[in-house]
């Protein structure tokens, strides 16, 4: 705390880079808001407009961008990319904070740090805040100019107030009237709806404690007058509307059979290279013309925020014959040049290894800043694709990244469906794409097979011949952790909310270990697990196949509501549950870790006291389940593993957990972000 340290004396490649902001919560629900304030030289805001937070994520220039939350082996971590050669002259320093939620305190996170790295990727350093306390906000760190350059201090400045106390000691205005302005920008019954949720919806904090009951209102700069009578445009909380319609238009078609043009055509695709330059072409074109979509894609990667190309085929020379990469990505800003070749691949098809090397040498020689690898595998942490040998001598680094088509299809999801873009042409590129990645033959369907090692490690499990340390038991539990990520991605864009796994692991644990003890608990009980967290909802929802059994239970903890009595719980859980499935599996969770009374909901419906203990024993909560059969096969057919599993968590979350009441403890993060601003 305290220290500093010039980033040109890091790495030579600091134009750009990515600050990420990461902690660990013990229940797997814990997490807070990052925020960004750009301070002028008497360490004060020029105007609201430079203090980013949720709702305000991307400055204009391109100098600053919450990318938002990128799964870890331990849970998430929120990332920044910064652009320093973009930073307006003006400002002098770079304040990097996170806050949290209502009551919720930083003291009940573990491992509170933030990182950075340069623009190729690799880490510079590192900076924990211990003893964070009963604060709700925390000052992580700060970027500030000296001369021709910018260094780093660490800070770990806590707030008890909040992102309130925090933006209003740098110059931010406060407005305390959030339901007038968010009435003032909306018409009709949209507005008095709003209203109304704004105004339930603000955020109580401790007496005495300033807290952030609106968004801030962003000043106009010096000189800049708006027209008479009219206020001042705000921020909104409300995310932006979609714009495709929800309904579809009636077609002018003569019959059924007739079906509508499409810009990217999938019927002819026959063979797998073809299947590879469509795709390739496709996503990149779309890329070059929808810059929301791009931005979200290459800025992880160190990639600013300018004027992109893009292009396929490229023919670059390598030895005695010349290598071609499937795709160039070239983006201009303020006169530099930052460029990565693409290597793509579709159906199963792998990555080799020889042919990444060689597209890192060239991208080392002719100064490209990465290589982007794309195909329906999922990367972990701590287990690359491919092994590639980095020639350390080299002064120029190039950064190897990866792309899974699923998390492609993830993000044209989220900005089609649920947060909007601010153009219909835009729209129907990415409505367009997605329908072409989405296509049975288009070869872009993202994870789709358990591997080789599925079937004799289920086969080992039945005969009990799996042994500790086994090779394949260590493949399977990579290739569920893959499957999990995807599957969050899918309900995330289908929902439009954040879906993260979640890894209970010890602080500092390496991924390595902790897929190596699953593989041992494997061979031992025959179970795959999972966590996946939602925003919005009451618990985790958990994932577990059994291997031995052939059964599928996806299930949640809802806690006992802290008020009332156990018999009106009861009663109101079923009375939520009224649409469920009659086999949903009920059970009461006790105080003394005994189990409870169970039942089918079929049986509970008209009898909920029996949900109730005898003794009179203390409910904690209630824990809700599904079974379902698993499918045999390791691929993604009707009757394999990876859809078996997709369904379930559909089933279970449409059918159960949406009629499930909001966190009574914790507000959502939508309506606390309301309340916050």
């Amino acid at each position: 705390m305290g220290s500093n340290v010039a980033l040109a004396d890091l790495s030579d490649d600091v134009g750009s880079v990515i600050v990420s902001l990461g902690w660990v919560s013990p229940t797997g629900e814990g997490d807070a808001d990052v925020s960004v304030l750009l301070l002028d030289a008497n360490g004060k805001v020029r105007n609201d407009s430079d203090f980013y937070f949720y709702n305000h994520p991307v400055a204009a220039d391109g100098s600053v961008q919450l990318l938002g939350k990128t799964p870890t082996a331990d849970g998430s971590e929120d990332r920044i990319s910064f652009d320093l050669t973009a930073v307006p002259s003006g400002i002098d320093r770079i304040v990097v904070a996170a806050s949290r939620y209502g009551e919720a305190r930083f003291g009940e996170l573990e491992d509170v740090r933030i990182t950075l790295a340069d623009a190729a990727g690799e880490s510079l350093l590192r900076f924990a805040v211990d003893d964070a306390g009963s604060v709700t906000a925390v000052i992580f760190g700060e970027l500030y100019r000296r001369g021709e350059g910018w260094k780093f201090r660490a800070v770990g400045q806590g707030y008890e107030t909040g992102l309130a106390g925090l933006a209003m000691d740098f110059g931010v205005d406060i407005e305390d009237d959030a339901a007038t302005e968010a009435g003032a920008a909306l018409d009709g019954a949209e507005a008095d709806e709003q209203v109304d949720a704004a105004a339930q919806e603000r955020a109580e904090g401790p007496a005495g404690q300033a807290t952030l009951k609106a968004i801030p209102a962003p000043r106009r700069p010096e000189g800049e007058a708006g027209e008479p009578g009219k206020p001042a445009a705000r921020p909104r909380t409300a995310k932006k509307k979609v714009t495709l319609p929800k309904t579809v238009k009636k077609t002018l078609a003569e019959n059924d059979s007739w079906r509508p043009a499409r810009l990217f055509p999938v019927s002819v695709l026959k063979s797998d290279r073809d299947r590879e330059m469509r795709a390739t072409s496709v996503l990149l074109s779309v890329m070059a013309q929808v810059p929301e979509f791009s931005r979200r894609l290459t800025a992880g990667f160190g990639a600013p925020a300018g004027r992109m190309e893009t292009f396929t085929e490229v023919s670059l020379p390598h030895g005695d014959s010349p290598r071609r990469p499937d795709g160039v990505i070239r983006v201009e800003r303020a006169g530099k040049l930052w460029t990565a070749l693409v290597e793509t691949k579709t159906n199963g098809n792998a990555l080799k290894a020889d042919q990444v090397q060689a597209y890192m040498d060239i991208a080392a020689r002719r100064g490209y800043e990465a290589v982007i690898t794309l195909t329906n595998d999922v990367a972990l942490e701590g287990s690359p694709l491919v092994d590639v040998k980095i020639d350390k001598r080299r002064k120029h680094k190039v950064a190897l990244w990866h792309l899974s088509w699923a998390e492609v299809a993830h993000q044209a999801q989220m900005l089609i469906r649920h947060e909007g873009v601010g153009n219909a042409a835009h729209a129907w590129l990415l409505q367009e794409l997605l329908h072409y990645l989405q296509h049975e033959n288009s070869g872009c369907h993202g994870f789709q097979n358990m591997g080789p090692a599925w079937v004799p490690v289920r086969n080992g499990i039945d005969d009990e011949t799996l042994c500790q340390g086994d090779a394949r038991a260590l493949e399977v539990v990579e290739n569920w952790e893959r499957l999990i990520r995807q599957v969050c991605l899918r309900l995330g864009g289908e929902l439009g909310q954040k879906v993260l796994p979640v890894q209970r692991v010890k602080r500092g644990t390496d991924p390595k270990e902790r897929r190596d003890r699953l593989a041992d608990q494997l061979c031992l009980d025959g179970r795959l697990q999972a966590e996946l967290r939602i925003d919005g909802t009451p618990g985790v929802l958990t994932v577990s196949a059994d291997l031995r059994t052939g059964k599928l239970r996806t299930g949640i903890d809802i806690p006992a509501p802290e008020q009332g009595y156990p018999l009106s719980w009861a009663k109101r859980l079923v009375r939520r549950l009224a649409e469920a499935p009659a086999d949903l599996h009920v059970e009461t969770v006790l105080d003394s870790g005994a189990g409870g009374p169970r039942g089918t909901l079929e049986r509970l419906r008209p009898e909920p006291a029996d949900l109730l203990p005898k003794d009179n024993a203390k409910i904690t909560g209630f824990r809700l389940s599904l079974l379902k059969g698993m499918g045999s096969g390791r691929g993604n057919a009707e009757t394999g593993f990876i859809r078996s599993v997709d369904d379930a968590v559909h089933r279970f979350y449409t059918s159960v957990v949406v009629h499930l009441d909001p966190p009574a403890t914790r507000r959502t993060p939508s309506k606390e972000r309301a309340a916050a601003g």
